[in-house]
């Protein structure tokens, strides 16, 4: 976790003073950006993350809504406790895989819908780990795994509860359990990296106490990110004045427009790896790892976090082949500078590539996200017409550079700059080699 000076060393006033006012004219300065608070610059730099949902649902292995979209009664449902032993749950080997994949902090539901939640709530609520097989506290082997492993600890956190009769009938009772229970999280796991909320959308006119619930969180975790879900169809909509970082769930971000805002504002995308958070045996729609390089790349192109999900098997098993991708991803992210990297620390800077090229600048250096050299939904060697090797354009470069080169292998390339445009020669793949994403650095 990370330190009070670490936090401050990633802040602000270093980042843009480092980094985005030398790439940004003088004249366009008057229009900046607010100043990010430290931890919310600090946030950004975790870039990626993995997002956990596991619960009771788990061991029907039909997604995390299975209670109500297959309509099954709360008492009958709730029998599932009886069977929730968590005995392949391994924290310390969630938090490697997290690590191994390059993620900086994972993000794991306390309870979700279902109104189950996977710590001690101190008499809270009986539908709780205790009053289980396991009688384990998953969430304190969580965070003590995490700060072991040097990943961030996040904690999910539902608004909505199918569950708890007081939702529909005590709506004042139901949020002093609600603030009730984010006090516990807040004052008895340690320093927590943020809370992620989720639920709001399902009563839209309702008044959801976010005042005094993030008041809670202020109090006892300062420097914690706040963020809401606003829902699948909001993209980006900004919420309450609290709230640290948007969400764009399950859709590629837009750069946020900033300009005289109050407060700097994150962005953060979530995605999973099929079409469910929880384990869904059936669902066998999964990404590949290229398609996870290429979320994370256009999340940070926007520079917005990724948060990439995992349904753990019924009783906490990592699934294999979530492990098996997200190492891929890994190794993707080793080649092209590792955790202290361009795709952790690097940033938008208002330079436009053709299609889906992007650039994020680090220091005095540029790096170039060339897409599309060949197919990746297609890989037939004849496959679907692509863009492949050639010029690519970018505009808005307002540096001159001496030299450009692949950071798969370190080819030097060709380039030409005239009138703010940099045109980069971009050469396909040697024989072997297909990042999907490929990077030019230019120094």
């Amino acid at each position: 976790m990370p330190t009070r000076r670490d936090v401050i060393k990633l802040g602000a006033s270093s980042l843009l003073a480092g980094s985005i006012r030398r790439w940004i004219p003088s004249a366009a300065m008057q229009d900046a950006n607010p100043t990010p608070a430290p931890h919310v610059a600090a946030f950004e730099n975790l870039a990626f993350g993995m997002f956990v949902h596991w619960g009771l649902y788990s061991q029907i292995g039909k997604g995390e809504w299975a209670m109500n979209m297959h309509g099954i009664p709360r008492d009958e449902y709730m029998k599932l406790m009886q069977t929730y032993t968590a005995a392949d749950f391994d924290a310390k080997k969630l938090a490697q895989t997290a690590k191994r994949a390059g993620m900086k902090y994972i993000t794991h539901t306390t309870r979700h819908h279902d109104g189950f939640s996977l710590y001690d709530t101190r008499g809270l609520s009986k539908l709780d780990v205790t009053h289980t097989p396991a009688k384990r506290d998953l969430i304190r082997e969580l965070v003590d795994a995490c700060r072991a492993e040097g990943i961030v600890p996040m904690l999910y956190c539902t608004t909505l509860d199918w569950s708890d009769d007081r939702f529909e009938n005590d709506w004042e009772g139901y949020h002093k359990y609600l603030q009730a229970s984010v006090e516990l999280l807040c004052t008895r796991y340690g320093k927590i990296g943020g809370f992620w909320f989720d639920g709001n959308w399902s009563k839209k006119d309702a008044n959801w106490h976010e005042t005094e619930l993030y008041a809670v969180i202020r109090k006892h975790q300062p420097d914690a990110i706040i963020i809401n879900n606003s829902g699948i169809d909001a993209m980006g909509r900004g919420g309450h004045p609290e709230v640290d970082s948007v969400t764009f769930e399950r859709g590629r971000p837009t750069p946020l427009d900033r300009k005289g805002a109050k407060k700097y504002v994150a962005a953060e995308m979530c995605h999973t790896m099929n079409f469910h958070w929880g384990v869904a045996t059936r669902d066998f729609n999964y990404l590949s790892p290229a398609h996870v390089i290429e979320e994370l790349c256009f999340a940070r192109r926007a520079g917005a976090n990724l948060l990439m999900n995992i349904g753990p098997e019924a009783q906490g098993a990592v699934p294999a082949y979530e492990a098996a991708a997200l190492a891929r991803v890994g190794d993707w992210i080793a080649m092209h500078g590792g955790s202290d990297g361009v795709l952790y620390r690097g940033r938008p800077v208002g330079i436009s590539g053709e299609e889906d090229d992007f650039a994020l600048a680090l220091g005095d250096e540029l790096y170039l996200f060339v897409t599309d050299l060949t197919a990746t939904s297609n890989t037939q060697v004849h496959g679907p017409k692509h863009r492949g090797a050639g010029p690519r354009v970018f505009k808005g470069v307002v540096r001159e550079f001496k030299e450009a080169v692949w950071m798969d292998n370190g080819e030097a390339l060709k380039f030409n700059q005239d009138a703010g445009a940099l045109t980069l020669q971009a050469t396909g793949y040697p024989y072997g080699t297909n990042t999907v994403v490929r990077v030019a650095r230019l120094r």
